[in-house]
């Protein structure tokens, strides 16, 4: 029975009530969205269960090839740090944002913000095409009233545009069916396309890719031949630009800098299998940081489906997975593989971060959403639909909660990195005399926040003392205190003097910037052999 149908066959009260509560709905989590746009300049929650480095540098390090357009003149400094090479999609969009705004961290937030817009727009669409819309805004609601995706979106990161383009490559491959002759083959490859701007974006987003590859399969009703064609079409669309980029810029040009992102981002492994298993459990239990009644309802709803789909002919006379359009759903079976694809690489990598997470609560919400109503709505035995009923009030709990958080977020923002930032700037500002280029693991956030020029001391593909003597740079900045390597190397060309001290921040391992003046030492003094470094250097 069609939709017009069943709305005709209603009393016109009752439409009229429900299509007043989907305004009111509708208009809450519009309200909810542009609750994150006040105060865009304002710390990272502190004091929250998301300890990120993050928030300290990597808005800086990937964006730093937009800024330095602006900063330096061109996009490119040779034995810094430069991810752009590796992943040249996100600082390509904010050098068109910086065109119309100028180098601004609230342009680059706002960026990210829109995006997200974006995203919950897609997970509507896609959400649509398999359930009714109150089970979409159910998903959509979740994202929106999360305090962890609240904390993480109001950032420039990269997680943002991975999902959307992600997304992209889900509601493209769900129309799929139904579509054939050159129409499906400008879908397939759009979606190859969108994978490969993906793994530029961000390269361990590859893991992801495995339910684009599902849903495909699923368009092609998993028929072989059918599927290993649009298949192919798919993966030709995303290595042919992925090799033009890497063949014609990064192997004659930038080789150095883009293998030295995947050494510098290789963290210890652990040893046997014991230690290998508490990693991958780590992975699965930072999924926690999104939310702990989020995912324990999800486990539940999970174990409730899998008992459900147990039972044969217990619901609408037919076999319970097909009746609670679940286990069936396409979209059930790429959220699980796009969730897992996260958890798994955090474990692979030993290295599970809370901003990772980002990319997991679309298909958290997914997931849920999906089971609940399914459960809810479809399920005859009482029990089940007592268990859909009961996540449901769990999710709606968990969303009234993640509101009053977000509001508290709001109503007390504090300034301290922006204000450190601003007051660091102006007190190079006032030394014309110096240089004004700056030396810090968070330069290139500084320089984002304030328009100063900055190298990294941390991170490059040439060594520090030789880095300080290319681009001699006039102030350090760093956290807490002075590193006694970074100290050696510095004191091979300069002496630090004391410029002052900034709090910022909540961790007490980084909570106060130290800034000093570099005043170069005198030549009869300086220990650093230039002809020996240069040799050392080209070698690498």
């Amino acid at each position: 029975m069609s939709t017009t149908v069943l709305l005709k066959s209603q009393p016109a009260g009752i439409i009229t009530r429900r299509r007043i509560l989907y305004a009111v709905w509708i208009a809450g989590v519009v309200a909810l969205f542009c609750l994150h746009f006040p105060h865009l300049l304002a710390d990272f929650p502190n004091n929250s269960p998301w300890m990120d480095y993050s928030k300290y540098t990597d808005e800086g390090w990937y964006a730093n090839a937009a800024v330095r357009h602006f900063v330096f003149g061109h996009w490119y400094l040779h034995g810094d740090f430069n991810p752009a090479v590796a992943l040249p999609v996100w600082p390509l969009l904010l050098g068109l944002v910086f065109h119309f705004t100028g180098v601004s961290l609230a342009a680059a937030r706002a960026a990210a913000l829109g995006i997200l817009g974006i995203n919950l727009l897609l997970t509507w669409r896609i959400m649509r095409r398999f359930a009714p819309q109150w089970v979409a805004l159910t998903a959509v609601s979740i994202l929106v009233a999360n305090p962890f995706l609240y904390a993480f979106s109001r950032l420039a990161l990269l997680e943002p545009l991975t999902t959307c383009l992600l997304l992209c490559s889900w509601l493209l491959a769900l129309r799929l069916r139904h579509r054939s002759g050159k129409r499906r083959v400008a879908r397939l490859t759009a979606i190859g396309v969108l994978l490969c701007l993906m793994v530029l974006t961000k390269t361990p987003e590859l893991f992801l890719a495995g339910s684009t590859w599902f849903l495909v399969a699923w368009a092609c009703e998993f028929r072989t031949g059918a599927t290993l064609r649009a298949l192919g079409i798919v993966a030709a669309a995303a290595v042919v630009p992925w090799c033009a980029w890497s063949l014609l810029a990064v192997r004659p040009h930038y080789r150095v800098d883009f293998l030295y992102l995947f050494a510098a981002n290789t963290w210890s492994q652990p040893t046997g299998l014991r230690g290998h298993m508490m990693a991958y459990w780590w992975a699965l239990h930072g999924t926690l940081w999104i939310g702990r009644v989020l995912c324990l309802t999800a486990c539940g709803v999970a174990a409730a489906l899998v008992v459900a789909a147990g039972v044969r002919r217990r619901f609408d006379g037919a076999d319970s997975g097909r009746a609670l359009g679940f286990w069936s759903n396409p979209l059930s079976i790429a959220s699980l593989m796009a969730a897992g694809g996260t958890i798994f690489f955090a474990g692979w990598a030993n290295h599970p971060q809370p901003r990772y997470y980002a990319a997991v609560i679309y298909p958290l919400a997914f997931f849920l959403a999906l089971g609940a109503g399914s459960l809810a709505a479809r399920a005859r035995s009482l029990a089940l639909r007592a268990v859909g009923a009961a996540a449901l009030a769990a999710i709606a709990g968990a969303c009234i909660a993640g509101t009053i958080q977000i509001g508290g977020y709001l109503r007390y923002p504090e300034y301290t990195w922006w204000n450190a930032a601003q007051t660091i700037a102006h007190t190079i500002e006032q030394q014309p005399a110096s240089q004004r280029v700056l030396l810090s693991i968070s330069g290139d956030e500084l320089s984002l926040m304030t328009g100063i020029p900055a190298i990294c001391d941390d991170y490059g593909t040439w060594d520090l003392p030789f880095r300080i003597h290319a681009y001699q740079p006039g102030w350090f900045a760093t956290w807490n205190e002075v590193d006694e390597g970074t100290l050696e190397d510095l004191n091979t060309q300069y002496s630090l003097e004391f410029a002052g001290e900034y709090w910022a921040f909540d961790d007490p391992d980084r909570n106060h910037l130290l800034l000093f003046r570099m005043l170069p030492l005198p030549l009869a003094r300086q220990t650093y052999d230039e002809r020996e470094e240069e040799s050392e250097n080209a070698g690498k």
